[in-house]
């Protein structure tokens, strides 16, 4: 449903719908003159100019022939033929009215509609990465046993696992199954979801953060493409050492951005940043990115004291 909003004064009314919209105009609370803006929108119109796509025609018509005593026709013409100063354009008073998905640059501002864009930390990204890896290894491990199978069939038509044929469709099962299939798996997962509407994958999702351009923006797809390659490449190269420090300084710089973020122009952000209610944007951590903390501490404890178990019995065996 399309959510509409109109100026009264200095304020910003909405969002409503189209019914909403019709309903004040024929109480006479909005004129033909009220700016009104919905998605999709450049900037702010007069109401006239939505009168057919909000089925105000014959609403319209009365309140013309009723009349108001203010003759408008020069400022719809200004208007048409681009004279007028419209919000935000730097024509006359700087004007209050911005479109809630503000196309301005971050860089011009500390706040989005006055509140401070909430940035993702390191804790916040580190439970949206372990969710995210659980969720890849669970499928690609099912791929996986999948693939077992398939392969069992194949070298049993071919002669046995010791057949030529089995030998050499055994390096392609591994090479395939465990180098190339992961990287695409993963390289559509994250271009996809981050590039969507919910600008988040599954992981940040759940801890309520998002993946934006610098200026508020969703990314395009190639984009969202480049940013996970930026971030896969500088792990692979150095063998994890750059994820490691790109992992630090989304903890460390000002506005929380990877390396990754870096090259590739993005934030990450609360879900509510850069939307019509940035005041429901959180700082702490939440529930979810508590619990997954907890359950890494444990996996960690268990994995020292097992390390442990196991030299004492490698001790106490010899």
């Amino acid at each position: 449903m399309t959510e509409w909003y109109y100026a009264d004064g200095q304020e910003r009314q909405g969002p409503l719908t189209a019914e909403e919209l019709r309903l004040r105009f024929q109480r006479a609370q909005i004129t033909l003159a009220t700016l009104v803006w919905r998605e999709g929108y450049a900037q702010w119109k007069p109401l006239s100019e939505a009168v057919e796509e909000l089925q105000l025609q014959t609403l319209a018509a009365a309140a013309d022939n009723a009349g108001t005593g203010i003759d408008l026709r020069g400022d719809y013409t200004a208007i048409d033929n681009g004279t007028a100063p419209l919000p935000g354009t730097g024509g006359g008073l700087h004007s209050p009215y911005t479109a809630p998905a503000a196309s301005a640059s971050y860089g011009a501002t500390a706040v989005v509609d006055g509140h401070e864009v909430v940035y993702a930390g390191f804790w916040k990204r580190f439970a949206a990465a372990s969710i995210d890896g659980l969720i890849m290894s669970s499928v690609l491990l099912v791929v996986f046993l999948v693939g077992v199978l398939m392969f069992g069939g194949f070298a049993s038509f071919t002669g046995g696992l010791g057949s030529p044929d089995a030998s050499a469709g055994m390096v392609i099962f591994l090479v395939v199954g465990i180098y190339i299939f992961p990287i695409i798996v993963q390289a559509l997962y994250f271009t996809w979801t981050q590039a969507s509407l919910s600008q988040a994958s599954l992981g940040k999702r759940a801890v309520g953060i998002k993946v934006v351009r610098t200026d508020g923006q969703r990314m395009s797809t190639a984009r969202s493409f480049g940013r996970w390659a930026g971030m896969f490449l500088s792990y692979l190269v150095s063998c994890g050492v750059a994820y490691l420090v790109s992992g630090i300084m989304a903890g460390v710089t000002m506005r929380k951005q990877a390396l990754h973020d870096l090259v590739s122009d993005t934030l990450v952000v609360d879900k509510w940043a850069f939307t019509e209610y940035p005041e429901r944007q959180r700082r702490e951590l939440g529930t979810v990115t508590l619990v997954v903390i907890g359950l890494a501490i444990l996996a960690i404890v268990g994995y020292v004291c097992l390390m442990v178990f196991s030299v004492i019995m490698a001790a106490s065996q010899a």
